[in-house]
Formats: C-alpha cells, sequence, structure tokens
C-alpha cells in the first residue's frame, strides 16, 4: 500500500478548500491555449501541437504532477479552432482531474497590423479520488469519513476569451473554466470543501526587436480566483537568431524561474524550466520541473518558419 503522510492532506486542502483549481505552466506564452479560447496565430494551413509535462515541489509526499496536450488549426484568415487536454494529478492518483476541451475562434480585423479575436471553449472535467490507501504518518489509517468513499464525477464546462494580437504584441482576457461547480458536495452530511471556481486570467506580451540577432520578449499573466489572492506572472525572455531563447520569471510570493527552450529544427522545440520556491514551503521541496515540446506542421510545401511568437 502506499504511504500517503500528512503532508498530502496538506496539499490537498490547498487544492479543494482554496479554489486553486487550474494549474500553472511557467512556460504559460507558449501554452496558451490552454487558458484562452481566442489564442490565434493567424496562420492558415500550420497546425500547432504542444505538449507540456510539469512536476511540482520534487521531494515533498503526493506533490502534484501536470501534463497538457494541445493542438491548434486555423482554418482561413477569420477562422480558428483547437482541441486540448490537460491531466492534473495530486498524491500519486489520490485526486486527478482530467479536462477536455474543444476551442472555436472568430478574428475581426481592427487594421492592416492588429486583430481582435474572440473565442469560445467548451469540454468536460473528469473528476476521479482514490483514498482507500491514505496513511497517516505514523502509519495508522486514516479514519476520516471525509476520505472513506471515493469519488467518480463528470462535469461539463465552458469558457470564453478575447485575444488582442499584433505581429509584435499581444493582450488577452480569458475564463477558461466558466461554469461553476462542487466537486465534493456530499448529501451524506459529512462537511467537505472543493468546488471549481471561475479563473480570469489577463495576459499581454511584447517582442522588441533589437538587432537582426536578438530579440527581447517581456511578458505577464495576472490570475485571479475566488478565495485565493491575485497570482502575478512576469517573465523576460532573449531570443538569439530565432532559435536560441533565455530567460527568467518572478510568480509573486511564491518563486523565482529560469528558463530556455532551442528550436530543434525550424519547426519543432523544445523548452524547459526549474521553479525554485521562496515561500516556507521550499523547506519541504527542491523545485519544480517543467519540460515543453512543439511542433508546426504545414500543410503547404517549402514551408520552414515558425509562426509562434508566444
Amino acid at each position: 500500500m502506499k504511504k500517503i503522510t500528512l503532508s498530502l492532506f496538506f496539499l490537498l486542502f490547498i487544492k479543494l478548500g482554496f479554489a486553486q483549481q487550474d494549474p500553472e505552466f511557467t512556460h504559460y506564452m507558449y501554452n496558451m491555449n490552454v487558458i484562452n479560447p481566442a489564442y490565434a496565430t493567424s496562420t492558415p494551413e500550420v497546425i500547432n501541437f504542444g505538449a507540456f509535462y510539469r512536476t511540482q515541489w520534487i521531494n515533498a509526499t503526493g506533490s502534484p504532477q501536470t501534463f497538457s496536450f494541445f493542438t491548434h488549426l486555423p482554418l482561413n484568415n477569420k477562422i480558428e479552432t483547437g482541441l486540448s487536454f490537460i491531466s492534473d494529478e495530486i498524491g500519486e492518483g489520490a485526486l486527478k482531474e482530467n479536462n477536455i476541451f474543444a476551442d472555436f475562434a472568430y478574428i475581426l480585423k481592427l487594421n492592416d497590423k492588429l486583430k481582435l479575436s474572440l473565442g469560445v471553449k467548451a469540454g468536460i472535467t473528469f473528476l476521479d479520488t482514490d483514498f482507500y490507501n491514505f496513511r497517516l504518518e505514523s502509519g495508522d489509517v486514516s479514519t476520516d469519513a471525509a476520505f472513506q468513499e471515493n469519488l467518480h464525477k463528470t462535469f461539463p464546462n465552458f469558457g470564453t476569451g478575447a485575444f488582442l494580437f499584433h505581429k509584435d504584441y499581444y493582450i488577452g482576457l480569458s475564463a477558461p473554466n466558466f461554469l461553476n461547480s462542487k466537486h465534493l458536495d456530499d448529501p451524506d452530511g459529512i462537511q467537505r470543501l472543493g468546488s471549481e471556481e471561475i479563473h480570469t486570467y489577463l495576459t499581454g506580451g511584447y517582442v522588441y526587436q533589437l538587432n537582426s540577432e536578438f530579440k527581447l520578449k517581456p511578458s505577464f499573466l495576472i490570475r485571479n480566483v475566488k478565495g485565493a489572492p491575485l497570482m502575478y506572472d512576469f517573465s523576460f525572455n532573449v531570443k538569439y537568431l530565432n532559435r536560441f531563447e533565455l530567460g527568467a520569471s518572478y510568480r509573486l510570493d511564491d518563486s523565482v524561474s529560469g528558463m530556455f527552450s532551442i528550436g530543434i529544427t525550424p519547426n519543432l522545440s523544445f523548452g524547459y524550466a526549474y521553479d525554485y520556491t521562496i515561500t516556507n514551503l521550499g523547506n519541504y521541496n527542491s523545485g519544480t520541473h517543467e519540460f515543453f515540446l512543439l511542433y508546426d506542421l504545414s500543410l503547404l510545401s517549402g514551408y520552414n518558419k515558425s509562426p509562434r511568437f508566444f
């Protein structure tokens, strides 16, 4: 049997009690599909694929692990579509959430250089728990009635967003989970916590062409959710020869990060980020690792340049 210590209960309390369910990513600028259905590249006939893996708070018992995958396709100059899958797990299966979403965005041309995309997201959330193997730090079996029955629930969800973009900058506002749902509301009289609250994201980024070789890429993400303080994420990257990227990020009162990415081929990129926790929780973990792969598949012959700036 697994040994799940009290630290797992602490993590579950954070996950369920404070409504901070949506996973976070340090490379959010390359994973925009999962938070904003209006995200657009305005590059018809190029299918974007992306996969992210994040293992958080290494060496903390029951620490979160998140995997996301997306595919994104502009159908023409006005319509873009996408699919995304996000899996978030705490406690080696003690709490697992899988989300599947489809996106639709319509693009309005404001002028020759500026466009506004409006999008909707619809999908399903699957919530599963495995409490049977819970053990206290003493080794005793947990007798808490709230953890005596596993849950297997399905919730519909809906999201919306707006994305204003130029070839050099973007700003987005979105709420990817627009429907409130109570995940652990049980009629058996047991007092439980846990609900899916609306998460609102404000994002922005800019690409400054320093010279023919270097680009500077500042960006930010602000997240708001009921029951938790605002989360501020600020990043700054330097891109060299449109292939190598190095940067740093600061999540207010939470962590500092270093990140890099490399263009393995013109259409395939690999990236990595390491987060160092600066709160008291940093005494109990060895940081967070995040990896990603991005691939752009052109349906046109001769295409050899990635359209993704962010």
